[in-house]
């Protein structure tokens, strides 16, 4: 009888040289894309890339200025034109800034809100935490960028507005701003602005629909003052003041010295408030980001 065996099959010879054949050894494939950790810096990267993208950041941006300028400068200009050196004597032209910047808030709170929110109603936010698996990191990132952004847009126009009012109204008797005047009317007003837009981001990360969270931030800057104005009984005053002291138009005006109020937050009160309260929605918003499927 033969004992013949038949020749082995060329699958060595045959395979590939990243996968092992039948009783041969290969060393072990390398990806020739590099490996590299991912941190902090890849997702502000990456938010940076998706807020400056989109056309909703140019335009309500682009809105902001227009209205805090727009608005500072006619307000100087008119009250420069129809005002005498008596009537402002002492006053601080700085003051008139803060109806640009109210109804310029109204754009932060949108921009913040579409900055997360946003993801939501496309499904991007699907592909955002497949390139990103660290939630914590990817609102963080969220925060960090849109921050920075509100925060110089807002310091630019508010500085260029207090400088020109002040120019204006130079020669009406209006009074020369101190330092703490300038830096309040500036840095101040513009690190508060900031953080509302931040809260905005934050609560539509919460909410997970824009048209919602837009809504909760419109109705908790105005609403408290509006019901305020409206509670005409004795029984209710110590509420009308409070909400009108804590409500955020009145501690906006905090900064230009212009409180609606005879008491309430002063000085630098308004900033470490909504600093406390959006560390707190912060809070809330990563503990459910964790806990849900998106």
């Amino acid at each position: 009888m033969s004992t013949h065996q038949p020749p082995m099959p060329q699958a060595a010879a045959a395979a590939p040289e990243w996968q092992a054949a039948p009783g041969a050894s290969y060393p072990g494939y390398t990806s020739p894309i590099p490996v590299v950790r991912t941190h902090l810096g890849n997702a502000i990267a990456s938010e940076w890339t998706k807020i400056k993208s989109v056309r909703s950041t140019m335009w309500t941006l682009g809105v902001f200025v227009l209205l805090v300028i727009g608005i500072g400068l006619a307000a100087g200009a008119l009250v420069s034109s129809n005002s005498s050196s008596s009537d402002l004597e002492g006053q601080n032209p700085l003051g008139l800034g803060f109806f640009g910047l109210l109804l310029g808030s109204m754009c932060l709170i949108t921009l913040g809100v579409m900055t997360t929110a946003s993801e939501y109603g496309t499904g991007m936010i699907r592909t955002t935490m497949v390139a990103c698996p660290s939630r914590g990191r990817v609102l963080a990132a969220k925060a960090i960028v849109f921050f920075v952004v509100a925060f110089v847009v807002t310091l630019a126009s508010a500085s260029f507005v207090a400088m020109t009012q002040v120019s204006m109204l130079g020669s009406t008797g209006a009074k020369d701003p101190s330092g703490e005047e300038w830096l309040k009317a500036t840095v101040g007003v513009s690190l508060y602005l900031a953080l509302l837009g931040l809260l905005s981001l934050v609560i539509g990360s919460i909410i997970r629909h824009s048209a919602g969270a837009i809504t909760i931030m419109i109705g908790a800057v105005l609403a408290p003052l509006v019901i305020a104005l409206f509670m005409f009984s004795d029984s209710l005053s110590d509420l009308r003041e409070k909400l009108v002291e804590y409500s955020i138009p009145n501690e906006l005006s905090v900064f230009y010295s212009n409180s609606l109020s005879q008491s309430g937050p002063s000085g630098w009160d308004p900033l470490w408030i909504m600093l406390g309260v959006t560390a707190v929605a912060f809070g809330a918003a990563f503990a459910l980001l964790q806990k849900r499927d998106v």
